[in-house]
């Protein structure tokens, strides 16, 4: 069991861990990036991500001993993905939005979350490059530079700006359903925006910027942090379904209010359809 006073220490200490973090992003941003792919020429990772991720790690484990991980870079050198337990588990993503990092985009950010019984008490997002620190505890509000946050109450998704990760479209056989569920968000939304890090897409809704966000393709390193974040800013994270939210299966459908969530998941499940029977006409026809 891990109390209150515990919690704010951990918190201090991976504050500070995180800006020192973020100051390795701001000083390598513009300089040269040792790029290799992982499961497709659209994951990205450099030295920086993995020479971040060591660093948390190495500081956190000597703080915090009995504590697991649970790291991007780390998890992809073994191959498989930990099972979440009720231990008190560091879930880390040393660069988000890599790929924009790679290119000197300035929307890349380190975000860290901490689960204890499973259930997120700890979420720091930080973009070093904008200057923007998004912090929550739970139960405790929401926090933009230390200012409280609120998600968006507009309720209409023709008043509504949305997000979409479209550059998973390049996964060959998920790509008629993204596609699908990109036509069917401008035909109606306000508009759309790919920001390329899913931790600061989250935050974006937690801030009442974009209305919502939605991706199927994420892990828990992505959305960990975030997720916290935009619920104690007012906002629910769904399963795109509509049904109860798995961080360790993320099909997330990020929004600022419960009933802009409806609308949503079915503007989803009927673009979906969509997708399906243009598939069945188009093998018919061949």
């Amino acid at each position: 069991m891990t109390t209150r006073e515990e919690l704010d220490y951990c918190y201090d200490f991976v504050l500070n861990l995180t800006t020192e973090s973020g100051k390795v992003i701001r000083d390598a941003l513009q300089g040269y990036k040792q790029i290799e792919t992982k499961a497709g020429n659209w994951d990205l990772v450099t030295q920086y991500d993995k020479k971040i991720e060591a660093i948390r790690i190495d500081n956190l484990s000597k703080q915090f001993p009995t504590h697991k991980f649970i790291g991007e870079e780390t998890v992809s050198c073994y191959d498989f993905l930990p099972e979440l337990t009720n231990d008190p588990t560091w879930i880390i993503d040393p660069i988000d939005g890599t790929t924009n990092f790679v290119h000197s985009f300035p929307y890349t950010c380190v975000s860290i979350a901490l689960a204890v019984n499973k259930e997120v008490e700890i979420g720091i997002v930080y973009n070093p490059i904008l200057e923007q620190l998004f912090t929550a505890r739970r139960g405790h509000g929401a926090f933009l530079n230390e200012k409280p946050i609120t998600s968006s109450n507009v309720e209409k998704l023709e008043h509504s700006l949305l997000c979409l990760e479209v550059s998973y479209a390049t996964i060959e056989n998920v790509r008629d359903i993204i596609l699908g569920r990109l036509e069917a968000f401008v035909s109606i939304a306000h508009g759309i925006r790919t920001m390329g890090s899913a931790a600061l897409t989250l935050c974006h809704v937690a801030m009442g910027a974009v209305e919502g966000y939605h991706s199927d393709h994420l892990m828990p390193w992505d959305v960990a942090a975030g997720i916290l974040i935009i619920k104690e800013a007012g906002g629910i994270v769904i399963d795109t379904n509509g049904e109860k939210f798995n961080m360790m299966s993320p099909k997330l459908l990020a929004v600022g209010n419960s009933k802009l969530a409806g609308e949503l998941v079915k503007l989803i499940t009927h673009a979906d359809v969509k997708t399906h029977q243009r598939k069945l006409l188009l093998q018919a026809a061949t």
